[in-house]
């Protein structure tokens, strides 16, 4: 790292009550002074609500020396000890790119965050639905201003297609950390799904504006952004989100990276819609070249079908073998195409 780079910090640590968060603070005001002698990004009163108990950062960017940036960190991985819920990321920004990150969260034995770490790691197994459940409840049980423990509750109701009770967890984290963008994101989700596109839309701008470049909840709030766009026939809203994440570069790991050929499919149909058929047909080019794809990928006979037609109005002449591949894929609409050129 260079002496000076660019930082972002953005989060929140619940301390649950009056003692614990007075404990805390003292410690803060008591390290700041004589730890890092005030060599230190935040001061507490930037930081410190009292009247909720928490340490709130909802976004701090700032250039810093390597020193700074590391006493700020050890000093936030120290108040996370005594935290009982939420977490802090912390991004370094080089050149664009991320050079260094850090999630600092609480690891302790109280229950309630014992309860939503085991939670949080069961709703990544499929079929541990009930599991996650009941770890989750646990920790909010323990623990009712669990932002954190709602959103990941409110994501196991949206894949349990319990879609009232996802509104319900979505809301309640948002209620509680209206900073943190995964709750936005899930509640656009749990929208889109009870036909409230006007309102998933909403959700989705907030998801964006709460994250940053570098996460992936930004770039898959701009594709679903773009998709229910495109829904609406709003085709130059569409046009502006979808070619937004097209240029982005996903690494393979990134789950971003394999909904690339939906957002190329998407981007084309705009395109196609608005009249700009050459444009169109290089990204369709695009879209059949991308190897990696979802299941709900469209279908190939939808990808050449689409391409065809638009190298038709972009009058290319090889138009008419993308309509028969997609004829002998089982298009009907281009089986019924052919019969007109020919």
């Amino acid at each position: 790292m260079n002496a000076t780079y660019k930082t972002i910090l953005s989060g929140c640590l619940e301390f649950g009550n009056a003692r614990s968060y007075e404990q805390v603070l003292k410690l803060y005001l008591h390290r700041t002074e004589n730890y890092y002698r005030n060599d230190i990004l935040l001061k507490a009163e930037d930081v410190f609500q009292e009247e909720s108990f928490i340490l709130s950062i909802p976004r701090f960017i700032t250039e810093c020396s390597e020193k700074s940036w590391k006493n700020m960190l050890n000093m936030l991985e120290y108040m996370s000890e005594y935290a009982v819920a939420g977490d802090l990321k912390a991004w370094v920004i080089q050149d664009g790119k991320i050079v260094a990150q850090r999630v600092i969260e609480p690891e302790g034995d109280k229950t309630a965050t014992q309860a939503f770490i085991q939670g949080r790691e069961l709703v990544k197994e499929r079929g541990m639905e009930e599991e996650a459940m009941s770890s989750l409840n646990r920790a909010i049980e323990k623990f009712e201003r669990h932002a954190l423990a709602y959103e990941r509750r409110g994501y196991v109701n949206y894949r349990l297609r319990n879609y009232d009770d996802a509104m319900y967890d979505f809301t309640k984290s948002i209620d509680i950390n209206p900073n943190m963008p995964d709750a936005y994101w899930g509640r656009a989700n749990t929208k889109v799904k009870k036909n409230d596109i006007e309102g998933a839309l909403a959700d989705l701008e907030m998801a964006i504006a709460k994250s940053i470049p570098h996460q992936t909840v930004y770039w898959s709030a701009r594709r679903l952004k773009g998709e229910l766009h495109l829904q609406l026939s709003d085709f130059q809203k569409a046009i502006f989100e979808l070619k937004l994440v097209t240029n982005r570069q996903f690494t393979q790991d990134d789950p971003n990276y394999v909904w690339q050929k939906n957002v190329l499919f998407n981007y084309g149909k705009a395109l196609y819609e608005v009249g700009q058929y050459g444009d169109a047909v290089k990204i369709y080019n695009n879209m059949i070249n991308f190897e990696a794809q979802r299941e709900e990928a469209p279908s190939k006979a939808e990808q050449f079908l689409n391409r065809g037609m638009a190298r038709q109005k972009a009058g290319e002449s090889g138009f008419v073998n993308d309509i028969k591949e997609a004829a002998g894929l089982g298009s009907k609409k281009a089986a019924a195409m052919l019969k007109g050129i020919a």
